[in-house]
């Protein structure tokens, strides 16, 4: 089994910036792609941002230029840096990693989400 485990989500102020980091542990062999998920009141879970094992990174067009991710494969993390937030990334966070487990069996994981509220 692997966990994921988020932290970093609060209140901000329009403008402000947060940081979000997602931990995984486990019997993890190999984590492949990890990547940032959010979804608002009312809307579907969309893509933020994700990035690969070797650190190809893609982003939401509505991120770009805002958000930046980033991993630490020898620690298993990946983190979300956000800055000149909006209240539209008002947003549960999700985090997401897949890969392969020391029992060689595909897994793809969430974390529980941590809330990001932006205040005008």
């Amino acid at each position: 089994q692997v966990q994921l485990v988020e932290s970093g989500g609060g209140l901000v102020q329009a403008g402000g910036s947060l940081r979000l980091s997602c931990a995984a542990s486990g019997s993890i062999f190999r984590i492949n792609a990890m990547g940032w998920y959010r979804q608002a009141p009312g809307k579907q879970r969309e893509l933020v941002a994700g990035i690969t094992s070797g650190g190809s990174t893609n982003y939401a067009d509505s991120v770009k230029g805002r958000f930046t991710i980033f991993r630490d494969n020898a620690k298993n993390t990946v983190s979300l840096q956000m800055i000149s937030l909006k209240p539209e990334d008002t947003a549960v966070y999700y985090c997401n990693a897949d890969g392969m487990t020391f029992t060689y069996r595909p897994f793809a994981s969430w974390g529980q989400g941590t809330q990001v509220t932006v205040s005008s």
